[in-house]
């Protein structure tokens, strides 16, 4: 996990599943280029804000091809987890 040095409720992940099925497979939480809102938001930079970067530069910049980003709204913490827990099964199949 990977946590912003500045405050808020961002947190970086890499994911040993597909990260673009992953974030395919979500329910609950909005697949999303923005990070800022209520709902919860998640992206996979590599494919999406980063894309443009080549892949030494987006390296450099600490943007695996694995890194997923997600913005933690006001939904219920036990539905976030449960609908997480569902997409990263279907992405590692």
């Amino acid at each position: 996990m990977h946590y912003p040095s500045v405050g808020g409720a961002m947190v970086s992940f890499e994911t040993s599943a597909d990260p673009v099925a992953l974030v395919s497979a979500v329910r609950l939480i909005t697949p999303a280029v923005s990070l800022g809102s209520v709902d919860s938001l998640i992206q996979h930079p590599a494919s999406l804000t980063h894309r443009i970067m080549d892949e030494v530069a987006r390296k450099d910049a600490g943007i695996s091809p694995d890194l997923v980003r997600l913005s933690v709204g006001l939904e219920d913490a036990e539905d976030l987890w449960q609908d997480l827990t569902t997409a990263l099964t279907h992405a590692a199949r």
